[in-house]
């Protein structure tokens, strides 16, 4: 039963805000960019997210934020907190309601054929030169939240290209899931947050509805230019190392005080 509350409840506000969403975008308003931030937080809401955030987010404008990726439901406990739009495959276009839902948030889709890299970047270019942020996962694809996977360096192609007539800023961003109903999760527990390999969408969903309140750390590292580096090999490498540094000293403990702490209002029982 709490779990079909949880999901009615998030279905609710969903159906809500979808509308008013469709006319902002159609008239091209500017809080067509924050509504979506709006609806995010209140999905952290009811599903029990308790968001935990260190360091400070980028204030340059744009920023692109690279992330590590755990499962979709990242995109909602990033989606609070961050100002921006997501990039994602271009598969998550044609899935049941989410795919919709990505396109009312003005999603940047990409395809993973190597002929399109130089279009995908041109679109992503032209998004950042409008100032929109963009959010993306460089892994390409999702894990158990235990480990980060390397970076493609093809993603970082992005930043070797001047924004506005200046470097672009990347911010590396960590992650993790770290306790449930206040316990530590540990390697056993947190996959059951995280969505990869053969997984069914919606009952993985339900199973989440049901679990309790979480807690997600997201960690904001040292932002960096291409500049900084000889090559955007180089530049995807050091990002990784951050991001995989952050996620490894969350889910172990040894993360410092949290800057600002999101605790959303527990679900009902």
């Amino acid at each position: 039963m709490i779990a079909f509350a949880v999901l009615l409840r998030f279905f609710g506000w969903t159906i809500c805000l979808i509308p008013l969403q469709l006319v902002l975008m159609a008239i091209r308003a500017p809080l067509s960019k924050r509504l979506p931030m709006v609806w995010h937080q209140g999905v952290c809401r009811i599903l029990g997210f308790r968001i935990e955030r260190y360091g400070t987010v980028s204030r340059t404008v744009p920023t692109l934020f690279v992330c590590n990726h755990t499962s979709y439901l990242d995109i909602s406990a990033l989606g609070a907190v961050v100002p921006g739009s997501f990039v994602a495959k271009a598969e998550v276009r044609s899935w049941p309601l989410f795919g919709f839902l990505a396109i009312l948030q003005r999603t940047v889709f990409v395809e993973r054929r190597a002929s399109r890299t130089a279009h995908h970047r041109d679109n992503m270019a032209a998004r950042l030169e409008s100032g929109d942020n963009l959010i993306l996962f460089p892994e390409g694809t999702s894990n158990d939240g235990n480990r980060v996977l390397p970076f493609k360096s093809a993603f970082f192609g992005i930043a070797e290209k001047p924004v506005r007539g200046k470097p672009l800023v990347v911010q590396p961003v960590s992650i993790a899931y770290t306790r449930l109903n206040g316990i530590p999760m540990g390697r056993p527990y947190r996959p059951f947050y995280a969505w990869y390999g053969d997984m069914e969408l919606a009952s993985h969903l339900w199973n989440v509805a049901g679990l309790g309140n979480a807690t997600i750390a997201i960690q904001f590292h040292q932002p960096v230019t291409i500049e900084q580096f000889g090559s955007r090999k180089e530049m995807a490498e050091a990002c990784q190392a951050a991001i995989a540094d952050g996620v490894s000293r969350a889910i172990s403990g040894k993360l410092t005080p949290p800057i600002r702490k999101r605790f959303w209002a527990p679900r009902p029982a």
